[in-house]
């Protein structure tokens, strides 16, 4: 008897493993839900959504889900998509949130090619760059003070030309639906005029002058609240510098934003200045810009 059951021990183990309990198919990433997966994708970078939906096609079709994209668009993005598009109602009746998260971050023109706005893809928060043909520059229209030079260096390929002046004054008003938070604002600028020789871009500084005498003067003021900054333009001509005029904070509402740059004392005369654009942007970027 206990021979025979010793006998058996090795034909119960073998069959038990392959005959009474068959192996079951190793689970993947293809089995979890897809509602599991895209509550899972609503908390990661865009980035990363992307990457992760090439994974398979339950990770493709959880990545497009409206909540998940909803949830990196701003709160006020369809005052953001009517300013931004003629058709804006149409774009949000029409289009997913995957769809118009992805307009939104593609550089918009905007109020006949003078702007470029889009949304940041890291923030959440908006972007803007403004044209010199967007500011109010005081003498702009007289030849004998400033001239509209056509550049590639330029972000809209024309920038304005500071030959001379007395008394220089560059202002500018936004009304644009900004998602709320903390944005800088930096206006490119350069000493010297931008020119072609033997197709290699120079700078010729023979205007330039007066800018080390007194400082200019840089204002932003956004839902009543200014901010005031001096600097003195003396740097090397011939480099594109984002100058930083100040800082300002969106709450809910606030949509009106000013700023200026200006040096008007009239006891010298100031010349050889370059005004390309000015950049509005997250405060994160502040030091990337610098």
């Amino acid at each position: 008897m206990g021979l025979r059951a010793v006998a058996f021990l090795p034909f119960f183990a073998c069959g038990r493993n392959a005959a009474m309990e068959p192996e079951s198919p190793e689970t993947s990433l293809g089995d979890l839900p897809e509602n599991c997966v895209a509550a899972v994708l609503q908390h990661l970078d865009p980035p990363q959504i992307c990457r992760l939906a090439m994974l398979n096609s339950i990770f493709r079709e959880a990545s497009g889900a409206d909540f998940v994209w909803e949830s990196k668009l701003p709160s006020n993005y369809g005052e953001f998509i009517n300013r931004v598009f003629q058709d804006g109602e149409l774009v949000l009746k029409k289009s997913c949130k995957r769809d118009i998260y992805s307009k939104l971050c593609r550089p918009n023109f905007i109020d006949g090619g003078i702007k470029k706005v889009w949304l940041d893809k890291s923030t959440g928060k908006a972007c803007m760059v403004i044209s010199s043909k967007g500011l109010s520059i005081t003498g702009i229209d007289d030849r004998r003070y400033w001239n509209l030079i056509s550049t590639k260096q330029s972000m809209f390929s024309i920038i304005a030309y500071l030959q001379q002046i007395w008394w220089f004054e560059v202002t500018g008003e936004i009304d644009f639906p900004f998602p709320p938070g903390d944005y800088s604002v930096y206006i490119r600028l350069q000493l010297g005029r931008p020119q072609k020789r033997f197709g290699r871009n120079v700078c010729n500084s023979e205007h330039v002058h007066g800018w080390d005498r007194k400082p200019v003067i840089f204002n932003v003021s956004c839902g009543g609240k200014a901010s005031i900054k001096q600097c003195y333009l003396n740097v090397k001509p011939g480099e594109w510098i984002n100058f930083h005029a100040g800082d300002f904070r969106v709450g809910n509402g606030c949509r009106k934003l000013d700023f200026s740059m200006t040096q008007t004392d009239c006891t010298h005369t100031k010349g050889g200045l370059c005004v390309d654009s000015v950049v509005i942007c997250p405060a994160e970027y502040r030091g990337g810009l610098l």
